[in-house]
């Protein structure tokens, strides 16, 4: 009985300790992590390629399955390629003109539950400039 309490106490610690993480706390195993992104390629594109459908790269980091990409502050699915590489197709449907564009991603949270596990969350934005 004694390292069954013990053990409760362990996990009880690492839910609710200031500065504990998910690497920390053993119950985060299915949390998601924020997306990171570091570039778009190309970063300037045309109208003219906006109006024919164009393919967005976004590169970073912590991307998974079910990232999204968020386009104007409207959510697009997109096509993970790897964790660090993702694309997503851009028309006038999400870019209406000239101008800059706000990109970033975002992954909801994982079965993390709440037990002190933080989970998804939306990278900081880029601009990719449409001429």
């Amino acid at each position: 009985m004694l390292s069954r309490t013990w053990g409760l106490c362990v996990v009880l610690v690492l839910a609710i300790l200031p500065g504990c993480n998910n690497t920390l706390n053993p119950l985060c195993g299915s949390a998601r992590p924020v997306p990171e992104i570091g570039s778009l390629a190309p970063s300037t594109v045309s109208f003219a390629q906006v109006e024919q459908g164009f393919t967005l790269i976004v590169n970073g980091s912590n991307f998974v399955g079910a990232s999204e990409a968020v386009v104007n502050s409207k959510l697009l699915a997109a096509s993970v390629l790897s964790s660090t590489q993702m694309k997503v197709r851009l028309t006038t449907g999400v870019i209406s003109g000239p101008g800059s564009v706000s990109v970033a991603v975002t992954t909801p949270s994982g079965g993390s539950g709440d037990v002190g596990c933080s989970s998804g969350g939306t990278s900081t934005a880029l601009t990719l400039t449409v001429q």
